[in-house]
C-alpha cells in the first residue's frame, strides 16, 4: 500500500526530511502500525517516533487517533503537540 508521510517542526529536523512516499506492507493498516514501521528504521527515526513521545497525527488532513485505519493513497502527518510559525 502506498502512503504519503509528512513530518513537521522538530520531527522534520530530526529525520532530515519533510515528506516521503512509502510502499508499506499490508499489516501496516493503522497510524500506530505506521509509526512502529517507521520507528523500526532505527537511529533518528526510533528517537523521533519513540513510544513515549507525545505526537499528533493526521490522516488526509483530519486529526487521527493511533488506531485510525489507513488506506491506499492516504496522506499521514506526524507533528509535535504544539507547532508554530
Amino acid at each position: 500500500m502506498k502512503l504519503k508521510v509528512l513530518y513537521f517542526a522538530a520531527l522534520r529536523e530530526q529525520v532530515g526530511r519533510d515528506a516521503e512516499e512509502l510502499d508499506v506492507p499490508a499489516e501496516v493498516a493503522t497510524v500506530a502500525a505506521l509509526r512502529g514501521h517507521l520507528r523500526a528504521r532505527g537511529g533518528a527515526w526510533a528517537e523521533a517516533l519513540a513510544d513515549g513521545k507525545l505526537l499528533r497525527m493526521a490522516v488526509n488532513q483530519d486529526m487521527a487517533q493511533p488506531g485510525a485505519a489507513l488506506g491506499p493513497g492516504d496522506e499521514v502527518a506526524f507533528f509535535p503537540p504544539v507547532t508554530g510559525g
